[in-house]
C-alpha cells in the first residue's frame, strides 16, 4: 500500500463521489477507481458504498477513515520535524485567532514574531473556536487563541491572558468621560452588538441574565471591524474587551458596574502534536504579549 492510495481514499471520502475526487486530485476517474479497488483488496474489505447516487462510506471505510487521517498526520508531523530548522533561518506556522485579538494582541504579536524571525513564513487566519479546534485536530493548524476551555478531548491549552468587558465608545460620545456606567444607564444606551455566533456576544448574554438587563441593540454585525467602525463614527456604543479600545486612538472603554465576570483567553495546539522550533518560539512570545495586554 502507497501513501496515493491513502489520499485517494479520504478524497473520495471527502467528496462522496468518484468524479469530484479524481477532479480535485487531477487524475482520471478510472484510475482513481482503480486505486481505491487495489487499497480494498490489500485490506480485504469493502470500503465505500456504490449503489447510491452518492458514494458513501461503509461500516468498515469509516473504521479505516479515522486511522487513514492519523496516519497522514502523521506522516506529515513527521516530514515537519524532518525539516525543522532550530535557529529558525526558515520555517513555517499556522495560527487561527478569534475575531476579538485581532485588534489588540495579533497586530503586536505578529510584528514582534516576524522581526525577530523573518524567514519563518506566517499563516494568520482569524475564525470562531469550534473551526479553530476542529481544524487543529485535523492537522490544518498548528496554534489556535480562543477563549475558554476547549470542547475537543484532542486539544490542549494554556492560559494566555484575561480580558473584561466595557461599554466601549467614541471619545467624543457624552459618556466618554465616565470611569464607570450603571446598569440604568447602561439600559438606556443604544448599542451595536457581535451577532450571537461570537463567543464575545454569548459572555454578553450571560452579564445580562446574570443582573436582569434589558439591552438597547439597535445594530448587529457579524464583523468586529464593522463595530468599532459604527462606533467610532456613530453616537451607538458596544461591549467589548476594554483591552480593544486602549489599542485605538479613537475609542474609550468605560468600566461596567456592576462588573461582568473576566474571560479567560488560552492558547490551544492539538495534543501530542510536534512542536516545531518556530510554534516554540511563537507560544514564547504570545505569552509574554498576553502578560502585557492582560485587562
Amino acid at each position: 500500500m502507497l501513501l496515493r492510495h491513502l489520499n485517494y481514499f479520504l478524497a473520495v471520502a471527502q467528496y462522496q463521489s468518484f468524479t469530484r475526487a479524481a477532479r480535485a486530485l487531477h487524475v482520471s476517474q478510472p484510475a482513481l477507481s482503480q486505486q481505491v479497488r487495489q487499497l480494498e483488496e490489500h485490506l480485504g474489505a469493502q470500503l465505500f458504498d456504490r449503489t447510491g447516487r452518492l458514494v458513501r462510506l461503509t461500516d468498515a471505510g469509516e473504521v479505516y477513515l479515522r486511522y487513514a487521517r492519523q496516519a497522514l498526520q502523521d506522516l506529515e508531523e513527521g516530514r515537519r520535524a524532518l525539516h525543522d530548522v532550530s535557529d529558525l533561518s526558515r520555517g513555517s506556522l499556522r495560527v487561527a485567532v478569534a475575531p476579538t485579538f485581532t485588534s489588540y494582541l495579533i497586530g503586536p504579536l505578529v510584528e514582534a514574531f516576524h522581526r525577530r524571525y523573518p524567514n519563518v513564513r506566517l499563516v494568520v487566519q482569524e475564525m470562531l473556536q469550534e473551526r479553530v479546534e476542529t481544524q487543529l485536530v485535523e492537522d490544518e493548524l498548528d496554534i489556535g487563541i480562543a477563549f475558554e476551555k476547549p470542547t475537543s478531548a484532542a486539544v490542549e491549552f494554556q492560559a494566555l491572558l484575561v480580558e473584561t468587558l466595557a461599554l466601549v465608545m467614541s471619545r467624543t460620545h457624552p459618556l466618554a468621560e465616565r470611569r464607570s456606567i450603571d446598569r440604568e444607564t447602561l439600559m438606556r444606551e443604544s448599542l451595536v452588538l457581535l451577532t450571537p455566533e461570537f463567543a464575545t456576544r454569548g459572555q454578553i448574554e450571560r452579564y445580562c441574565r446574570e443582573y436582569d438587563l434589558d439591552l438597547n441593540v439597535s445594530m448587529e454585525s457579524n464583523s468586529l471591524n464593522a463595530v468599532i467602525e459604527v462606533v467610532r463614527r456613530t453616537g451607538l456604543a458596544t461591549l467589548l474587551p476594554a483591552a480593544i479600545a486602549g489599542n485605538s486612538e479613537y475609542l474609550v472603554a468605560v468600566s461596567l458596574d456592576p462588573a461582568p465576570p473576566q474571560r479567560r483567553a488560552i492558547l490551544m495546539q492539538r495534543k501530542g502534536a510536534y512542536q516545531s522550533a518556530a510554534m516554540r518560539a511563537f507560544i514564547e512570545l504570545a505569552l509574554k504579549y498576553g502578560a502585557a495586554s492582560t485587562f
